[in-house]
């Protein structure tokens, strides 16, 4: 897929099926995720890749954990089961800032490098045939979903990466009016 088409063309699906990427389609998306501007190999991010079905099962346990043990109430519950269910591969993304170089650059620098990696791992998939969302909410916040990805108190879940196949037909490109987002010197 020609880079430029991707970058113009890439929608998100919110309705995700089988098949989902196999590991060595997985392994190319983990690749260039790892391969954004990150001011010298700080490397601020990690990923928790669920796709066996006890993953999932378990990820699913954790939503319904949250909406349970925060007392979010009947909607989120939904909420819940919906995203628990969104897709047949999720990828979680963490912030790790990194405080140990030499040459330390500022959190918010390394969150966009992590941002930028979600965001990687979204071209990957749609370069590779496959759809995608990228999910935040109350979920990322999750003290259960924190706990299982074994975030310390420095980092952060920025996303959920839901990827798999769309059951429906996805939106055609924007066609964004620049003319709102752009100014010219």
């Amino acid at each position: 897929m020609d880079a430029l088409h991707l970058l113009t063309t890439r929608r998100s699906s919110k309705n995700l099926t089988a098949p989902a990427p196999n590991a060595e389609q997985i392994e190319q998306m983990l690749q260039a995720a790892t391969q954004v501007p990150d001011h010298g190999n700080m490397r601020p991010f990690r990923f928790t890749v669920i796709e066996s079905e006890d993953g999932l099962s378990y990820f699913r346990k954790l939503l319904t954990q949250t909406v349970t043990e925060c007392n979010f109430g009947e909607d989120s519950m939904k909420k819940a089961e919906k995203v628990g269910n969104m897709a047949p591969l999720v990828i979680g993304v963490t912030f790790s800032p990194n405080c140990s170089s030499p040459k330390p650059k500022p959190e918010w620098e390394q969150m966009l490098s992590a941002g930028c990696s979600a965001y990687a791992l979204q071209l990957a998939a749609s370069a590779q045939g496959f759809d995608n969302v990228w999910i935040t909410g109350l979920w990322v916040n999750s003290p259960q979903l924190r706990e299982a990805f074994d975030c310390s108190d420095r980092e952060k879940i920025i996303g959920l990466i839901m990827i798999g196949t769309s059951a429906e037909k996805t939106a055609g490109p924007k066609n964004t009016d620049l003319d709102e987002f752009v100014t010219h010197w």
